[in-house]
């Protein structure tokens, strides 16, 4: 009886402690000034591609390094810069055995403007075969960073050329994939392409604490910091800046104010890694590349969170997680809210196909517990891509109690005390 009561006080205790510290520095005044910057005129939208998204990147390292953080290795201090390429076609033509190709029957994934290879390039062949599903199959090949020579089955020739829109999402790399549409396995081949390449630079903003004992595992609290600038067709009464301060400058707050709360803490166990992505609303490339710096199986859980500034369907004190039943993660985070009056619900907008439309969707199809946490009422937001979406529009104090509400349910994932189950892979082939 007594074992009883002590591991119920502890438990009461340790939630008091927890709730404390996140009471003293997650508030709505605190929220309010980060929203403020990032949400003002003069950030002009925080479009990716523009100077204006640089102004933000730069706001949020600071923050970051207030906060404490560190960076991660292979990073500009807390800047991830990267490069997307897009080659733009001039010519290709080739031979196998001696025989020339057809050049509508070759496609060259490569950031070089010339490329010429052969059999001794040590390029691995590999093949796409009649029953395989053809883009499925490519896009694997071109995101294995490997060169590769891929033959493709003669049957796919309807649609052989779609293989070109690989060129639309290219990071900049030195490996390049060449595909070729044939019936043949040549024991010598030559081919030759010509592009010109276009490249864009872009950033996302990443900071960690690491683990005490567990810093091989990592847990991952997100937000995308872009959103779509301004657009002078679309005004309203002389208004063309698209402020986003919902979308996502209020997720992007989220993951400073969790940055600030478990440095405070400094007993996590497990690495945590704070992210705001760029370019979510041109293709979701900051997720994407960022995705591809970690091995999926040391990634326990990421808690995405966007557009949590308004009110959810069910009012006050409650926000909702996207695929909640394709993991535990949602339960296990109810679980540590017990007490607090704050619910988490599934997505009520299964039809809409969120959990595979925002930044959690990469490391998800990796079979990663990666979820988006929102508030958004996406059947009736009325400020969602206007440039309505103004500061003025958000409930602080709501936000700050979400906000909190993220960091206690967390914090046993973070303890290394709960390990979500992952998600079956294999359901989301078909996205």
């Amino acid at each position: 009886m007594k074992h009883t009561l002590l591991i119920g006080l502890f438990t009461t205790t340790t939630f008091f402690v927890f709730g404390q510290k996140a009471d003293n520095i997650i508030n709505a005044k605190e929220v309010e000034r980060i929203e403020t910057v990032l949400a003002a005129d003069d950030m002009r939208g925080r479009r990716a591609f523009t100077p204006d998204i640089d102004r933000a990147a730069e706001f949020i390292a600071e923050e970051f390094k207030k906060a404490g953080l560190q960076t991660m290795s292979g990073n500009n201090g807390f800047r991830q810069e990267f490069a997307m390429v897009r080659p733009k076609f001039i010519s290709a033509a080739g031979s196998f055995d001696g025989t020339a190709l057809d050049a509508k029957d070759i496609i060259v994934v490569t950031c070089f403007p010339q490329l010429k290879i052969d059999q001794a390039s040590g390029y691995e062949k590999v093949f796409i075969k009649a029953g395989d599903t053809l883009q499925n199959a490519a896009r694997r090949f071109a995101r294995t960073n490997k060169n590769l020579f891929v033959l493709v089955d003669k049957s796919f020739a309807p649609n052989f050329s779609r293989l070109a829109g690989l060129k639309n999402s290219m990071f900049k790399t030195d490996k390049s994939v060449v595909f070729v549409l044939t019936d043949k396995d040549p024991v010598k081949y030559e081919i030759e392409a010509v592009h010109e390449i276009n490249e864009h630079k872009l950033m996302n903003v990443v900071g960690m604490l690491p683990g005490k004992s567990k810093k091989d595992e990592y847990v991952i609290f997100s937000g995308h910091y872009d959103h779509i600038g301004v657009n002078a067709a679309r005004a309203v009464n002389g208004d063309s800046i698209f402020n986003g301060a919902n979308d996502d400058a209020a997720g992007t707050t989220a993951v400073i104010m969790l940055a600030k709360y478990f440095k405070a803490l400094a007993n996590n166990e497990r690495t945590i890694v704070f992210s705001a992505f760029t370019a979510e609303e041109v293709g979701g490339f900051g997720s994407q590349y960022f995705s591809r710096q970690f091995d999926p199986a040391k990634v326990m859980a990421m808690f995405n969170i966007e557009m949590i500034g308004t009110e959810s369907k069910w009012g006050k004190n409650s926000a909702y997680i996207t695929g909640y039943e394709k993991t535990d993660m949602g339960a296990i985070m109810q679980k540590n809210l017990e007490g607090t009056g704050f619910t988490f619900y599934p997505d009520p907008y299964p039809e809409q196909g969120l959990f595979t439309r925002s930044d959690n969707a990469t490391l998800a199809r990796l079979g990663v517990p990666a979820h988006t946490i929102s508030t958004s009422k996406m059947d009736s937001e009325p400020n969602y891509h206007k440039v309505t979406d103004e500061i003025g529009t958000l409930d602080m104090d709501n936000m700050a109690m979400i906000i909190k509400s993220i960091a206690l349910a967390s914090r046993s994932i973070v303890a290394g005390k709960d390990t979500p189950g992952r998600v079956k892979i294999e359901e989301l082939r078909a996205f």
